[in-house]
């Protein structure tokens, strides 16, 4: 059953990452849009960019950005592989939480989003950079990581906050995202219980407060785009459950 929605939403693709293979993939954008999502945030662009581009003119469903680590070797290739799937930007997924641990290794990091990002706008892709805990966790001179990362970015590196991440790592998402307005422009979120061995939140627990997160997320014009990395058994009822939960933030 599809859904009417009058906001965007959207899933990252490694949610569903044992189901896109080249025979699963057309099958699972189907069931992707009938949930009611309405874009979708792939992790992997290098492989079957035709096969994805068709499948979501086909569905209809939108692909604005996807997380592809531009800082590497690997930037032209993925400046391609935006072009035929008509993205707008590529987000940074991850970063060597090792190479964080001091000023340098953090401005290192800055120059290369940095430079890739003045690369990217000559094809009118914008860069962005997505958080995890560690990032907050880690401290250099008693500032969070995350805070010297930002200060040394270009302003033109928009910001893909991982709530969950986020306040793992000691931030209070609710400070977090007014303060950085402006520069968010997708947030990760999952609107599921705490599993046991999930690690411990050493910031603002936002568990059972998605809707507020979505709200001011909203306020800010940040797209939510739901991410389920861990879960037990089918992939689908979570998705469903959790399209369903923030459609109807959506529509509030």
């Amino acid at each position: 059953m599809s859904h009417a929605s009058s906001a965007p939403l959207g899933v990252q693709l490694y949610s569903v990452r044992d189901d896109i293979g080249p025979d699963d993939l057309d099958r699972t954008l189907d069931r992707i849009a009938a949930m009611g999502f309405t874009h979708v945030e792939p992790f992997s662009i290098l492989a079957g960019a035709d096969q994805l581009a068709a499948g979501l003119a086909r569905t209809g469903l939108g692909a604005v950005a996807a997380h592809a680590n531009v800082a590497t070797g690997d930037r032209e290739a993925f400046l391609a592989a935006a072009g035929r799937l008509g993205l707008k930007a590529l987000i940074v997924p991850w970063a060597d939480p090792d190479g964080l641990r001091d000023r340098a290794g953090v401005l290192t990091l800055a120059a290369a989003i940095n430079e890739a990002a003045r690369r990217a706008a000559d094809e009118g892709i914008a860069v962005g950079y997505h958080n995890h805990d560690f990032e907050f966790r880690q401290h250099v001179d008693g500032v969070p990581a995350y805070q010297i990362l930002l200060d040394a970015l270009d302003e033109s590196v928009f910001l893909e906050v991982d709530t969950y991440w986020a306040s793992t790592g000691g931030a209070d998402v609710f400070e977090l995202l007014p303060r950085l307005a402006g520069r968010v422009r997708f947030l990760h979120v999952k609107n599921e219980p705490p599993d046991d061995d999930d690690p411990p939140i050493l910031g603002v627990d936002i568990t059972g407060r998605m809707d507020e997160v979505v709200a001011l997320g909203a306020s800010i014009a940040a797209m939510p785009v739901v991410e389920v990395v861990v879960h037990e058994g089918d992939i689908f009822p979570v998705l469903e459950r959790n399209a369903e939960f923030f459609l109807r933030q959506g529509r509030a």
